[in-house]
Parts: C-alpha cells; structure tokens; sequence
C-alpha cells in the first residue's frame, strides 16, 4: 500500500505567502529548460508557511520557495520545500519530482503568526506574519509547477482562494537553503485562509 495517495490530491489548507524581487544571479538553480520570468531585471520568488488540514486527504506542515519561470500560462518551480510528513515528502517526490525533504516545522496561530522550520543539521527560517486592512487582493486560480523529470515535468494546480493582505516580518539562516534571501525584503504578504487546491492531473 502507499504512502500517499493517487494524484490529484485534494486538499485544504491555510498559508502565508511573501513574495520576493530577486536578481537572477542569485537564484537557486532552476531545471535544466526553466528560466526565470523577469520584470524590470528581477525574478519573482514565492515562500509559503502552510498548514495542510482536514478535510483535505493529507494533514501536515510546509515551508517552500518558488520562482516564477517563463511558460504560456502561469507556472513556477520550487526550489527548496520541507514538510513534516513522511506520505507528502514521498508523494511528492515520486509523482510531481518536488524536492521535498523533511523538518521539524512550529506553527502558533493568532493575533500574529509565527513559525520555524529547522532540519536535523541547520535551522532554515523563522517568520511572523499580522493582517493588515487593505484593500482585496486576486491571484491566479490555477498555474503550473514545473519540475525535472526526464525534461520538464508540467503538474497542473487548481486553488480556491480568499487572500488578504499582511505585514511579515521573516529571518534566514545565511548559510542555509534560503540564504539567498536572508537580508531581503519581502515586496508583499498575504494570508491565505480556509484555501482549497487540487494537486495534480
């Protein structure tokens, strides 16, 4: 029997996402065939603190960094992700070619947000996240996150989302797996409550 079970996964989930402006000498690398979608000299990079919960099929915590990539519809390929599931680390691996690896992750919910992720050898990040009253904000309902796997692999993704915006305020091990942003800040922040997604063909 699997671990995990047949994609698409459906799942239902709360998240903190920041976005990034990133000169593209400083990425992380991308697959071989992916280049970075670049505005105004930058590349977009995406990272999300998400709380996977019932009554999605798999219930656990994840840290991830995305960068935007060139594509005919809105795609992304993750670059570094930890979760604290052995079945998603698994499932991820073998269906999508997500390079998931596994952390202890400590989320507290409430007035503020706080987490950390840190693995058996270094502590990645920690990050605290306030709603802020803005105006609403859109964000795409369906991408791509492109991997490699024999070439380029395409996995479609379907969100059902209501974001709001939020102040963050997050650190970085310099010399960890996102050190790259570690004296950054982020361009924007949202809070991504009660979202659904459908992983997968």
């Amino acid at each position: 029997m699997s671990l995990y079970p047949p994609q698409p996964w459906h799942l239902t989930a709360d998240a903190r996402v920041s976005i990034w402006r990133v000169p593209p000498a400083a990425l992380p690398a991308l697959p071989a065939g992916a280049e970075p979608l670049l505005v105004a000299g930058r590349a977009s990079v995406f990272t999300a603190w998400i709380d996977y919960t019932p009554p999605g099929q798999l219930a656990y915590h994840e840290l991830l960094a995305a960068v935007s990539v060139k594509a005919r519809r809105v795609s992304c390929s993750i670059t570094g992700i930890w979760v604290d599931s052995e079945a998603s680390m698994a499932g991820g691996r073998e269906l999508w070619a997500i390079p998931k690896g596994l952390a202890t992750l400590d989320f507290t919910s409430g007035p503020t947000f706080t987490a950390t992720a840190a693995t058996a050898e270094h502590w990645i990040a920690t990050a605290a996240f306030k709603h802020r009253p803005a105006l609403p904000v859109r964000l795409p309902t369906s991408f791509e996150v492109v991997q490699e796997r024999d070439g380029l692999l395409r996995t479609p993704v379907g969100a059902k989302v209501r974001p709001r915006p939020a102040s963050a305020d997050w650190s970085f091990n310099p010399d960890g797996p996102l050190g790259y942003l570690d004296g950054r800040r982020p361009v924007a922040s949202l809070e991504l409550p009660s979202s659904t997604l459908r992983f997968g063909a």
